[in-house]
């Protein structure tokens, strides 16, 4: 008896659900009527001028240029090492968050 139930459910879901997909065939209700107001010259001599201004590098692809320093590799490491040390800037997994 168990089983007839589900089964009637089931049958009654497949039935219902038939009513819910319904729509017309050619989808017209997502077509948008358009009209534009410039000629067709005007779009293609736009297009012009941004294909001939464009650039074909992605951006963020240059590199920055070395920075220019005064102070010594190994005294900068020195210096890091002992903030280290003194606890003023955290090392390590353990970082502040």
């Amino acid at each position: 008896m168990n089983s007839k139930a589900i089964l009637a459910i089931a049958a009654f879901a497949a039935i219902a659900s038939t009513g819910v997909r319904a729509d017309e065939a050619d989808a017209s209700q997502a077509v948008i009527q358009f009209e534009g107001s410039r000629t067709r010259a005007e779009v293609m001599a736009e297009a012009a001028t941004v294909a001939a201004t464009r650039s074909t590098e992605p951006a963020g692809s240059r590199v920055a240029a070395p920075v220019k320093s005064s102070v010594d590799s190994k005294v900068l490491r020195a210096q890091a090492a002992q903030a280290v040390r003194l606890g003023q800037i955290p090392s390590g997994e353990a970082g502040s968050i």
